[in-house]
């Protein structure tokens, strides 16, 4: 690790205090819950909101870096996400309110979901599934994913769910990794008024592959498929036969829940291994506590549930609180940019979790879509995905939020399973692009790269110094790869790849992951404060920052740029953008060149992958684009940039 620290070079002051009202109706109302979470005994506490089968006898097992949490304690999390909540009224409570793209819709209740769960388990136990198998999921984002999922949980077979927007080859990858035994998919599914053809590319996927002994296919475009003899199996022929009785498997907590692989951005993909009783733990507690959940709320994680986010924050944290979740299969453009804003007011959603980069992409369009629709009931809103630019936060909370709702910035990763830095809505000050502080219980500091704390003010590389409940146990058949990636750098400290400051109040700042950061004459600067200083200027909609070589400086800063619609590409606006970074951040952050492109290239959870927009600058070859969403994206860049 290099020795020279990061800079901590934007400066924002602006300040968001919870209202009077917000405060008082919040379920955490003292910043006592700090001091709480600095025990073990912080964690118990919040393990015992869960049903367990029988107890742990040890919370905690560190051995670094392998942990092991509520040590000897039996669960299962589909029982936690379903049974539990059939003892009272919350069984004829929605669960799941899920609108397709083109319109359909279709509630589930907590019994309605459970004996769909009950029964699909049973139709893969019918079929050879037993407890330890690996079933890999490859769906578009309807309630039969959330069953998936549930059923594999219910019976101990950990799920590796991969997006339904991948191509046939990471499909593949995932599934041979995995050595799964069956796959679930569907004959299609539907993006912006087309299909994509997943049983095809689960078909293409799984030529030569012996591991897979079934396909279940699901009838949701009603397309033509091919059905293999003795391997494809309908989904809705085999459903109509299971009995809806499935007893919940018991677990032990360290069980393998399931396989998740990291979307790449960064070379082959890890698959990142999650237990089930601290993860349990982890996603429940953190989604009650940073969206203040009440029974009432509609609670919309737009998220696909192929990603963590999904996994956490739309099936197991939410359902195991009780919560109605929505689910929305499309795209927020179709057929209309007012998409998500009319989800929302027909819905009367009250807490919407979203990404950055559809928040950027809200605010290209403007804000007239958002105004047209009623968004009165939401109460809070929340991000995710990457850091939020302070405009784009800014952006969110007057025309999504009407200046009234709290937004709690979210940082957190595959690997951590649960949010770990975010505002608590009722006690926490605001200020945008922050994601504040670490969650109680959740030990983080900035360090330099001797691992020492950097004083208040300074940058640095975040750094968790002690284990919690929900992180990953390893990178599945790669131990060696889990110590080197993650523990490589300090004995017994975890590190995410951030960079990060904290400034005078103790707040947390990400500047983006280290392998991003960029060396200016000496000066190391992390792409997210120059990326928000861009997005700052009123013509900018999004902006990607990456280092080229340059001879005196070492390397020089390179940006490329989306503008709002209907702005002009001049000369004038280049030279207004690079004086603009230069007055916001300072003189040595001055771009060298600033490209104006329609698209930046992203994987398909929206993350910008700066990797490929170096080998673009630098002349070299493409690397690997398999996770891109539009691969098209980078040939046009190429071209237009070589010119």
């Amino acid at each position: 690790m290099e020795e020279k620290n990061l800079e901590a070079l934007l400066e924002e002051d602006r300040q968001f205090i919870p209202s009077e009202e917000f405060h008082k109706n919040a379920l955490i109302q003292s910043a006592d819950i700090y001091e709480q979470g600095q025990s073990l005994g912080f964690w118990e506490e919040q393990a015992k909101q869960l049903s367990w089968l029988s107890p742990w006898e040890k919370t905690l097992e560190w051995n670094p870096p392998f942990a092991q949490w509520f040590v000897g304690g039996k669960l299962n999390a589909s029982a936690n996400c379903l049974d539990r909540h059939l003892h009272n009224w919350h069984r004829n409570k929605a669960a799941i309110i899920f609108e397709g793209e083109n319109g359909d819709s279709q509630v589930l209740t907590y019994q309605d979901l459970h004996r769909e769960v009950s029964k699909f388990a049973n139709v893969l136990k019918a079929n050879g599934v037993n407890k330890g198998d690996r079933v890999t999921i490859y769906l578009p984002m309807i309630p039969e994913a959330v069953i998936s999922m549930l059923a594999c949980a219910r019976l101990g077979a950990p799920h590796s769910v991969v997006f339904g927007g991948f191509s046939s080859e990471a499909l593949r990858d995932r599934v041979i990794d995995a050595q799964a035994k069956v796959v679930i998919t569907s004959d299609g599914s539907f993006r912006r008024g087309n299909t994509i053809p997943l049983k095809d590319n689960t078909d293409i996927a799984l030529d030569g592959v012996d591991c897979v002994e079934h396909v279940f296919v699901i009838q949701r475009t009603k397309q033509t498929v091919q059905m293999k003899e003795n391997r494809d199996l309908w989904y809705h022929e085999e459903m109509a036969k299971a009995s809806p009785v499935c007893p919940a498997e018991p677990m032990d907590a360290e069980d393998m829940l399931f396989i998740l692989y990291t979307s790449g951005t960064t070379g082959k993909p890890k698959g990142v291994v999650h237990t089930t009783g601290g993860y349990m733990v982890g996603v429940s507690t953190t989604h009650r506590w940073v969206f203040d959940l009440k029974e009432e709320d509609v609670y919309w994680c737009t998220a696909d549930v192929g990603w963590i986010t999904g996994h956490s924050y739309i099936v197991y944290g939410p359902l195991a609180n009780g919560a109605t979740v929505l689910m929305y299969e499309g795209s927020p453009d179709y057929p209309n940019r007012d998409r998500f804003w009319e989800i929302v007011e027909k819905y009367k959603v009250t807490i919407l979790y979203t990404a950055p980069t559809a928040i950027r992409t809200f605010m290209k369009w403007g804000p007239q879509y958002p105004q047209s629709r009623d968004l009165s009931s939401l109460r809070l809103l929340g991000s995710v995905g990457e850091p939020i630019n302070p405009e784009a936060w800014m952006w969110y909370y007057k025309y999504i939020g009407g200046e009234r709702c709290p937004i709690v910035d979210t940082w957190w990763q595959t690997e951590t399973g649960m949010i770990m830095m975010t505002p608590l809505p009722g006690i926490t000050s605001l200020k945008p692009g922050s994601c504040t502080v670490p969650f109680p219980g959740v030990r983080i500091e900035v360090v330099d790269s001797a691992g020492h704390p950097v004083p208040k003010g300074s940058g640095g590389y975040l750094a968790i110094k002690e284990p919690w409940p929900a992180m990953l146990r390893n990178i599945y058949g790669d131990p060696a790869r889990f110590e080197r990636t993650y523990f490589g750098n300090w004995p017994g400290v975890y590190f995410p790849g951030d960079g990060a400051k904290w400034d005078k109040d103790g707040y947390f700042w990400i500047l983006g992951r280290v392998d991003d950061v960029i060396n200016v004459s000496g000066h190391r600067i992390g792409t997210m404060e120059v990326e928000s200083a861009l997005v700052d200027h009123p013509s900018v909609a999004e902006a990607a920052v990456i280092g080229k070589n340059h001879e005196v400086k070492g390397q020089a800063l390179a940006c490329f740029v989306t503008l709002k619609e209907g702005i002009e590409i001049t000369p004038d606006l280049e030279n207004e953008l690079k004086k603009h970074v230069a007055k916001k951040i300072g003189a040595l952050a001055r771009p060298d060149d600033i490209f104006f492109t329609a698209e930046l290239p992203k994987t398909r959870s929206g993350k910008i992958m700066r990797r490929l927009l170096r080998d673009i600058a630098e002349g070299r070859a493409i690397g690997d684009t398999t996770t891109l969403a539009d691969a098209s994206v980078v040939n046009t860049l190429k071209a237009n940039y070589q010119e």
